[in-house]
This record gives structure tokens, C-alpha cells and sequence, in this order.
């Protein structure tokens, strides 16, 4: 069996904190254990919420907790560069196929509209109806269009390592979905699917946040007559309220962490014993929890994080 490529590819748009170092630590545990190459790429397409300063802090963050890479935006590599910022014209390609093909049409909707297309009282992401296929620019006075892909009726069903067989019916679930915004800006099921692929990444070990998505991706793989990965989706860290964690509980970024003592082998450590490698919590780099990986004792559903985590850190915060 050919050794694996696997990745961890952070939005920098934030601190990182406790769930994405979960995430960050289970993807290069597959990885490490495997004997394959880890792929660190940084997800900044959006211009308006990623910040440089971020990239930096998270890749010092994750060299703390003893998380190294083979190919980054740093040590370079033979699919850079590995910011997506720099690869929209890959993109841009993928987009140019697809419209060629017919898959793709202009929506001029706005989010009035939208919202009015909407079954009285939903909530969330709601499934396009494909209220532009066929209108024109005429009828809408030039607004720029985003770009939607069209979505056939069938369900798309995959094994993903952790959750089990998933189906989705994607014309249900979410309709012609967005694949370039109005303002240019290239769409994140495009953009991971087409990076994903020219980097040769064989398995993606990520939050399970991101499972109801992979059936859209996958599609697009199929359409781009590409190969899709292996799927893994982990469970979330959340708070004792239910709530997961994100990157506006300062107190659990890692930043914050280090600044009140937290030592990285006792991150590391917790994580571990919170994923079902370790029966006790104990300290532990990183590096020597690679005997010890197994999707199989991965918890299906939230771990729970309370204050433990900084008594289990060596945090006083």
C-alpha cells in the first residue's frame, strides 16, 4: 500500500484554539502512523476575515505542541505554494471546466430573495431552488452574479471512517450550491475539492462540522472527473453547555494557554485522553502517541470539555 498524504489546512482568520489543535492532532497522528506525509496549507481565500499574523501564530502554535509538516507554506514543496490566496487561478480553471461543460449558471439572487424562497420558519442554510436558471441579466439591472452548480437528483453516499456510511440527498439538503461568490471570491467546496486533488491528499481527517459538505464535494470530484479522498470526520469539542468551541473563547486558544503555563505535552496529553488513546489523563509529546492511534476508539459523538482542561494543561486561568 502506497504511504498516505494527509493534511491539516487552517483558516487563519483567528487564534488557534483547543478544537482545532483536537483536529490538528488526530489528522497528524493518522498521518505519522500511517508513515505518510503531512500537508499543512493555509485557507485564506477570503480576503475580508484572513489576517497574515494568523498564519504565522497558528503554524508557531502548532511547532509548540511538537506538530511538524513535510510541505507547507514555509518548507515549500512540490504542489506550492500551500496558501489558497495564491492558487486562484486553479480555480479559476476548475470553474472554466465546469461552465464548458453546462454545470454552472449565474444567480443574481439577493439575500431578500433568498430568504423569501425559504419555507416559512427555516432556519440555516436552505436549499437553493434554482430560481436563476434561465433568468438573465436584464431582469436584475447588472448585479454581479455568484455562480451556482447545477445539483442533479440523486444521493451521493460515502464510508467515512468514523461516522459510518453517510447519505445525502444534495438537491434536498442544499440545492444548487454556490461555487464562486458575487464578489469573486472562489467558494470553499471548490476550492478544498481542487487543492485536495492536485495535492495528491488521499485521506482528510477533519471536524465532523464539515460532514454534511462532503457529499457536495464529492460530487464535484466526480463532475472534475477527479479522485476524492478517504474520509474521516471527528467528533467536536464543545463546552459543558453543549456549545462547541471557537475561536472567540480566548481562554482556550492556545495563545492563551501558553501565556498561563500550559506546558504542550499536557495539551497533547488531554487531547489524547479525551480521543480514547490514553485511560488516564498523563502528559505525553506527541510524537509518542503515534503507537497509540485508532479511529476505531475515537468517540462518536462531542467530547465534552470542562475545566479540566486547564487544571489538565497546567493552565491557571
Amino acid at each position: 500500500m502506497d504511504a498516505i498524504r494527509g493534511r491539516f489546512a487552517p483558516s487563519p482568520t483567528g487564534e488557534l484554539h483547543l478544537g482545532s489543535a483536537w483536529t490538528a492532532l488526530l489528522a497528524w497522528l493518522q498521518v505519522r502512523a500511517a508513515g505518510g506525509t503531512m500537508v499543512l496549507r493555509i485557507e485564506d481565500i477570503d480576503p475580508e476575515r484572513s489576517r497574515s499574523f494568523y498564519t504565522a501564530a497558528l503554524m508557531a502554535d502548532m511547532q509548540w505542541l511538537g506538530l511538524d509538516w513535510d510541505e507547507g507554506p514555509d518548507t515549500g514543496g512540490p504542489f506550492a505554494p500551500y496558501c489558497q490566496s495564491q492558487r486562484r487561478h486553479l480555480f479559476e480553471e476548475a470553474l472554466q471546466y465546469l461552465a464548458e461543460a453546462g454545470l454552472v449558471y449565474p444567480c443574481y439572487c439577493t439575500r431578500g430573495e433568498l430568504a423569501s424562497l425559504a419555507p416559512h420558519g427555516t432556519e440555516g442554510e436552505r436549499p437553493y431552488p434554482g430560481k436563476c436558471r434561465g433568468r438573465n441579466a436584464q431582469e436584475v439591472g447588472g448585479r454581479k452574479p455568484s455562480l451556482r452548480l447545477i445539483v442533479p437528483q440523486e444521493t451521493i453516499a460515502f464510508r467515512d471512517g468514523v461516522k459510518g456510511v453517510f447519505a445525502q440527498d444534495i438537491a434536498a439538503a442544499a440545492g444548487d450550491f454556490i461555487v464562486r461568490r458575487s464578489d469573486g471570491v472562489h467558494a470553499y467546496q471548490l476550492a478544498v475539492v481542487v487543492d485536495d486533488a492536485a495535492m495528491q491528499i488521499t485521506h482528510v481527517l477533519r471536524g465532523e462540522d464539515l460532514l454534511d459538505s462532503t457529499p457536495r464535494q464529492i460530487l464535484l470530484y466526480r463532475l472534475l472527473g477527479l479522485t476524492p479522498p478517504v474520509f474521516a470526520h471527528v467528533p467536536l469539542l464543545v463546552a459543558a453547555d453543549g456549545h462547541r468551541l471557537s475561536k472567540r473563547q480566548r481562554d482556550l486558544s492556545l495563545a492563551s494557554l501558553r501565556a498561563h503555563g500550559a506546558r504542550p505535552e499536557n495539551i497533547i496529553g488531554y487531547l489524547a485522553w479525551k480521543a480514547g488513546f490514553l485511560d488516564v489523563f498523563s502528559p505525553m509529546p506527541a510524537a509518542d502517541l503515534v503507537p497509540e492511534f485508532d479511529l476505531a476508539r475515537i468517540a462518536k459523538g462531542p467530547v465534552i470539555i470542562g475545566d479540566d482542561a486547564a487544571a489538565c494543561s497546567g493552565a491557571d486561568i
